[in-house]
């Protein structure tokens, strides 16, 4: 199927040419405050995605080319991407945490034409420049003055603000998302514009008429989404560099701030902040969170302290948003306590399968399903693995989950994660909601460790609430007493913190790896 340049593919267009039509009806709107405190205004950031857009076609970036982002939560940083893709490229976001070598890997990886960076990446950009081989590493040019690089923002400005509309079609890459992966080069997930496109149009209730949305975690994940879904609204975006509690609570009130994302450890961070008393949280209208499981605990606390704003999302990488819990489905518990992720979002399919395929019934634990117009165009260069995890239109998610009679889904936990030990299947994060319940864990993270002969062991570790020092022998009693001997752990743990991957979710492998070491 060949693509012709911009509206010529049937009146596609992309989400950069969607945004910039909403710019464009109200030019003297502030749309960008950046940390600094840095006002954008409509007219200004789509002129200077027109200009960037411009010079980097004129350097040969068109469709099927790939452009990398090292930037940090600025405003350069959205300009980039918007000009990368109106040009015509994919993008791909370097995160933060990652190591230069894997980095460059990534690049490598991706066919990576080139790269930018903004000023709050410079240091990587250093370790970048001196890897030992720097063949995966693509030219360099600098979004604002470095001294390292040419400032392409300095050339750009000197170039009239041409509109220009992107040369792909619905079928091409927007970007390729990198997921967790401590070691090797992570599974690059091809995201398509048309897919892109209807994911901006998803309606999110309660983000503020218009939005005003505060991005505290990367751009490169999603907070990057969420802007882009605030500006096609015709609302703004207020950036932090990073989540700090006690500047995002000021940030909300001084800039009334509608709507936020927050991944739950943020969320409790924000509770337990000793200014949260005396702030004005009046504009807050919705604050989603997700990326990992929730303590019903604390989000019951969340919502008596912040009212009716939480809304839980599920999903992943290779399936985006799948469903969405709203702040009356909170309490909403199926067997066991689980709490719902709530229900499928708008156009989004979910059906719950054993391993031979068979659709199961209501309330059966199975591999959640999922299709949808939102799911990955396939893995970036990897065909077999492609074909293994998406098969005709279905995303299998490798998460254990159930659907209850009225179509809320309640997720048990991953596949991979479960614990197979002699008689049936752990699944930690069914543990750590129970161990977390117990008076003397503030947090926990429960893995599987294999012995000589194979056999899965329960282990837990554990951050104890200040002043305590839970045995192994009180852990495992009031687990036997609460879901039996199965679940009780062999092995417990004490440790000031849990380990965190780069995605800042438990490290399980380190875990792991402590432990025979």
């Amino acid at each position: 199927m060949s693509h012709g340049h911009g509206t010529a593919e049937g009146g596609f267009s992309t989400y950069v040419e969607a945004v910039i039509d909403v710019l464009s009806a109200d030019p003297q709107r502030a749309v960008i405050t950046d940390a600094e405190g840095r006002v954008t205004r409509a007219a200004e950031f789509r002129d200077q995605v027109h200009r960037l857009a411009g010079e980097l076609a004129e350097r040969g970036m068109g469709r099927g080319t790939t452009v990398t982002l090292l930037t940090g939560n600025t405003a350069e940083a959205l300009v980039a991407r918007y000009a990368a893709n109106l040009a015509g490229a994919r993008i791909v976001g370097l995160y933060e945490g990652t190591s230069a070598p894997t980095m460059a890997a990534i690049m490598a990886s991706v066919d990576c034409s080139l790269l930018l960076v903004d000023a709050q990446r410079h240091a990587t950009a250093g370790e970048l420049r001196q890897l030992t081989d720097p063949a995966g590493v693509p030219p360099m040019l600098s979004l604002g003055p470095s001294g390292f690089a040419e400032d392409v923002l300095a050339v750009a400005a000197r170039r009239p603000a041409l509109p220009m509309s992107a040369p792909v079609g619905p079928d091409d890459d927007w970007c390729i998302r990198h997921t967790g992966g401590t070691t090797g080069i992570p599974k690059g997930i091809r995201m398509t514009h048309g897919s892109y496109r209807q994911t901006l149009s998803l309606h999110l209730a309660d983000a503020g008429d218009p939005p005003r949305y505060l991005a505290c975690t990367s751009l490169a994940h999603l907070a990057g989404i969420v802007a882009d879904m605030a500006l096609y609204r015709g609302g703004s975006v207020v950036l932090r560099h990073g989540f700090e509690p006690g500047d995002v609570l000021a940030a909300i009130e001084r800039e009334r701030i509608t709507h936020t994302w927050l991944l739950p450890p943020l969320l409790y961070q924000l509770l337990d902040h000793p200014d949260l008393a005396g702030t004005d949280l009046s504009s807050l209208s919705r604050i989603i969170y997700g990326g990992t499981a929730a303590s019903p605990v604390r989000l019951r606390q969340a919502a008596k302290v912040l009212g009716p704003v939480l809304y839980g999302w599920y999903g992943q990488a290779e399936a985006q948003s799948v469903t969405e819990a709203g702040p009356d489905e909170q309490e909403r518990t199926g067997f066991g306590g689980h709490l719902t992720v709530g229900r499928a979002m708008p156009g989004v399919e979910i059906a719950i399968r054993d391993p031979e395929g068979t659709t199961l019934p209501p309330g059966e634990r199975g591999e959640v399903q999922v299709r949808s117009p939102y799911v990955m165009h396939g893995y970036w260069k990897r065909p077999e693995l492609t074909a293994e995890v998406l098969r005709d239109g279905w995303v299998h998610t490798g998460d254990v989950g159930y659907l209850d009679e009225d179509g809320y889904l309640y997720i048990v936990d991953r596949i991979k994660e479960m614990i197979v030990v002699v008689g049936g299947h752990v699944y930690p994060a069914e543990l750590e909601d129970l161990l977390l319940s117990h008076p003397a864990v503030a947090q926990c993270t429960v893995f599987g460790s294999r012995d000589e002969e194979s056999v899965e062991h329960v282990h837990a570790a554990v951050v104890p609430v200040a002043g305590q020092q839970p045995s192994l022998e009180e852990i495992r009693d009031f687990v036997i007493s609460h879901k039996g001997r199965l679940y009780a752990p062999e092995g417990l743990h004490l440790m000031p913190a849990i380990p965190l991957t780069a995605a800042g979710k438990p490290d399980r492998q380190q875990l792991r790896s402590r432990l025979s070491g």
